[in-house]
């Protein structure tokens, strides 16, 4: 069949890696994909939140399915836009997507349905934000309600940053996405990713990963969408792994079907692993980035037909294979994210990164201008490397990173230091 996949970062360079191997995969195109997509199939100069030129497109060139990468065009209801052409879209409708569109939703959902998660207050206006942080105290998290590219969550040790966390959402700092606010218990544990594939009725478990949201070492500096990601995480062991799938995505499932709001796609839980157990930070209704970077190579399975069952509701009908190597991905971003990056910077010898065994380099914010590859974006590269630990897997990546010429960007130089940790004892 013809595949459309839609959207342009390292997610989406992994994804097409994946989908473009399948027996299935007739024509991949992608919409408008980067340089490294264009590696695995065909780019398209589609404005992806123009449904209907999306819809025209997939009549044209016949597409048995569109997979949707990032969030905004499935808050956007670009899945209902599809479905209702008769075109069949991995991802969930607009409905469901609130459970990533708004903190807030999802909040009051896990409320209702008895899915653990951290206390939470939910403000419409800045003062009422304050007061409930006086009475609270430090630390607190403040959260937009809707989406922000990552940025919109503020770990605030203290009042003040509490504060001027809610001052800077109200006064417009990110746009609509803060003209409400969420603000939580500071949880105390370890962070984890866990996905599952959903179709409505069923889940199925597919792999956990830890992300690295700081932009500097040791977890210094602000949030940032992702500096490197690692699968599987040890805290994710297969108990804490069944209650998971016990505790949260399958009341979630069972909740959102309740509703009338049948989840279709992947559900990303962003997971706080504390001594009381597993507590959800919060929901994507896509697969993560730069989580997806690192899962694609684990996967052993093909993907499509996953994709499909998912869409078909048939997803009791299939088993998902894994590698049992550790795959450990490095995002290299561009000098001054997550702030204003400085975009056109060339970058140079990629190929000799991607050439060395167990590394796979995936494409997220570059552009072909003339003869050279340069900088686009935030996070521009993701460099994976694949080993039987994550030390090993944590040397490969940064042996290749290190072969890559770009004056322009910078890394964190210690992902994975937990795993790394434990495994040295």
């Amino acid at each position: 069949m013809n595949i459309l996949l839609i959207g342009s970062g390292g997610r989406e360079h992994a994804l097409a890696w994946a989908i473009s191997a399948s027996p299935l995969c007739d024509r991949l195109f992608i919409a408008p994909g980067n340089p490294g997509t264009a590696e695995c199939g065909e780019n398209v100069v589609i404005d992806i939140a123009d449904h209907q030129a999306l819809v025209a497109f997939c009549r044209l060139r016949a597409i048995g399915l569109v997979v949707v990468g990032p969030e905004g065009p499935l808050v956007a209801g670009i899945a209902d836009d599809l479905a209702a052409a008769g075109i069949k879209v991995f991802g969930p409708s607009k409905a469901a997507a609130r459970l990533e569109g708004s903190k807030g939703f999802t909040k009051e959902f896990c409320a209702e349905f008895g899915i653990p998660t951290a206390s939470f207050g939910r403000f419409s206006d800045a003062a009422s934000a304050r007061a409930h942080v006086a009475a609270q105290g430090a630390p607190i998290v403040v959260k937009a309600d809707g989406l922000a590219a990552g940025k919109g969550v503020v770990m605030a040790e203290t009042l003040e940053e509490a504060n001027d966390a809610i001052d800077m959402m109200f006064s417009g700092g990110l746009g609509a996405a803060g003209a409400e606010v969420v603000i939580e218990e500071w949880m105390i544990g370890e962070e984890a990713s866990f996905f599952a594939l959903c179709d409505g009725a069923h889940a199925i478990a597919m792999a956990s990963a830890q992300d690295h949201k700081r932009a500097f070492d040791g977890d210094a500096g602000p949030n940032t969408g992702g500096m490197g990601a690692y699968s599987p995480t040890p805290v994710m062991t297969p108990e804490m792994e069944a209650r998971v799938m016990a505790e949260v995505v399958r009341p979630t499932l069972a909740g959102m079907a309740k509703r009338g709001t049948p989840f279709k796609g992947v559900l990303f839980a962003g997971l706080m692993v504390t001594a009381q157990g597993p507590k959800l930070i919060e929901y994507n209704v896509r697969f993560g980035d730069p989580e997806c970077e690192v899962l694609m190579p684990r996967l052993r399975s093909d993907i499509v037909p996953a994709l499909i069952a998912a869409c078909d509701g048939v997803l009791d009908q299939i088993t998902l294979r894994w590698s049992e190597l550790t795959a450990l991905s490095v995002v290299l971003a561009a000098k001054g994210y997550p702030g204003q990056p400085e975009k056109g910077s060339v970058i140079r010898h990629i190929e000799r990164a991607a050439a060395q065994d167990d590394v796979l380099v995936f494409h997220a914010g570059t552009k072909q201008a003339a003869l050279d590859l340069v900088a686009d974006g935030g996070r521009v590269l993701n460099v994976v490397g694949l080993g039987k630990t994550v030390g090993e897997a944590q040397r490969r990546a940064y042996s290749a990173v290190d072969l890559i010429d770009w004056p322009g960007g910078f890394c964190r130089r210690d992902i994975g230091w937990q795993a790394v940790q434990r495994e040295q004892g």
